[in-house]
């Protein structure tokens, strides 16, 4: 279906004022050397319904319909926002440790991780949090995403706010990104399996489990989805990067020898439409085809660093924006609500990492930053609420407060390791 005149102009316009917005929070935030997607998140709640759309709701409507072919086309931009930076974070997952280490990296990760999603699986059980859940009305996969929430770090963000701080390559960068990178991949395939048990068919249903007459919300279903995610995530661990490397070195592979950067793409692609054929979400699919790239020699990275410019310049902060753009602080914010799970959340991790830390013969001091540094929920925490308000797995009240821990997580983090340095104290 091809788009009129002013339907096109229309949607570009919506797209300009996007990118302008976030683009330009963005630098600000950064002068301000906190976390440049925080500013592109603002950037959309400013532009919304919180702001804008109070103001002069008429011209926010215009500018950002609900019908029509722009939010179609916009909730394309979305999606693949989305997609390239799981894909860019996957291949972003690499690190080394040097001696000392694996034992502070292994301590801060089982306390981080666990000690945080068995805590919430208890407040569960003693607080109804049915108020919370989205139309799908799935109570364990509820249950997952409200754990994932308490437990998730940010690996772009930290990463991010480290590397400003000039102490990504030390060995306290190397501990929080190497504990971020497992936690996050175990958490990914927990939130795909999440994803999973949601899932619906209908006239358009699609997969293998349909031609297999597999019946959603059955147990057999549900053992798919955790069988499925598990079993794909193990392939493609250790046949991946073979299979990576047997289709680049392919005789007749016209795409790569014409543009590495379309073969990075198609293959991106390719693993994303297998996930959905087999009934798991498109999201885990980018983000495991990221670690099978990322797992390449460096000489396979110069387009990849193409696609990440290109990507950062117009998809993901298109993404994050949309994000912020959907956040309606004035109807949706419960703040009594938000000030008590910040609370538990944040407790909650800082307590299991700190402890961890110490276990494994860390200062108290150290112990005490590398709590703060993973108490990031940055970009993992925002994908997570977006994807799973999208799934109808929670509401729009706590899509609201997802989004807003990851942000005041992510700036109490930069804020504090700032502080540390500029008064002189070493971080471990």
């Amino acid at each position: 279906m091809s788009l009129s005149l002013a339907q096109i102009a229309h949607f570009l316009i919506a797209l300009c004022v996007l990118l302008v917005a976030a683009h330009g929070l963005g630098f600000v935030f950064a002068r301000f050397r906190q976390p440049r997607v925080i500013g592109e998140i603002v950037a959309g709640i400013l532009l919304g319904p919180t702001l804008f759309g109070a103001l002069l709701p008429e011209i926010q409507q215009v500018t950002f319909p609900d019908y029509g072919p722009t939010p179609k086309v916009l909730g394309f931009v979305y999606q693949m926002g989305l997609m390239l930076l799981m894909f860019l974070s996957g291949a972003e997952i690499r690190t080394g440790f040097q001696k000392g280490e694996r034992k502070t990296v292994l301590g801060i990760t089982l306390a981080g991780t666990l000690v945080p999603f068995a805590l919430g699986l208890v407040a569960l059980q003693v607080w109804d949090a049915s108020a919370l859940m989205g139309v799908k009305q799935n109570e364990l996969s509820f249950l997952l995403v409200f754990c994932i929430a308490i437990a998730v770090t940010s690996i772009p963000v930290i990463s991010r706010i480290m590397f400003d701080l000039g102490v990504l390559e030390t060995g306290f960068g190397r501990i929080v990104i190497g504990a971020a990178v497992i936690e996050d991949i175990l958490l990914y395939v927990v939130l795909a399996v999440a994803l999973g048990l949601v899932q619906t068919s209908g006239k358009d249903e699609f997969g293998l489990a349909p031609l297999l007459d597999i019946h959603p919300g059955s147990e057999t279903m549900m053992a798919w989805h955790v069988i499925g995610t598990l079993a794909f995530f193990g392939f493609a661990l250790f046949a991946g990067p073979w299979l990576y490397r047997a289709l680049a070195g392919f005789r007749f592979n016209i795409v790569r020898k014409g543009n590495p950067i379309a073969f990075e793409l198609v293959f991106m692609l390719a693993m994303t439409s297998l996930c959905v054929f087999l009934g798991i979400t498109p999201m885990f699919g980018a983000f495991v085809s990221g670690l099978v790239a990322g797992s390449m020699p460096d000489g396979e990275a110069h387009p990849r660093a193409d696609i990440r410019n290109f990507a950062f310049a117009l998809f993901i902060p298109v993404y994050f924006a949309l994000v912020g753009l959907r956040l309606n602080l004035l109807e949706d914010f419960d703040p009594l609500f938000f000030v008590g799970f910040l609370a538990f959340a944040c407790g909650v991790k800082a307590v299991s990492v700190w402890g961890g830390a110490r276990l494994a013969g860390e200062h108290p001091r150290a112990a005490w930053n590398l709590a703060v540094a993973m108490n990031a929920r940055g970009g993992p925490g925002i994908v997570l609420a977006s994807v799973a308000f999208d799934a109808g797995i929670i509401t729009q009240t706590f899509y609201v407060s997802l989004v807003l821990l990851a942000i005041v997580t992510s700036l109490m983090a930069g804020t504090w390791l700032e502080r540390q340095l500029r008064g002189g104290r070493a971080l471990r």
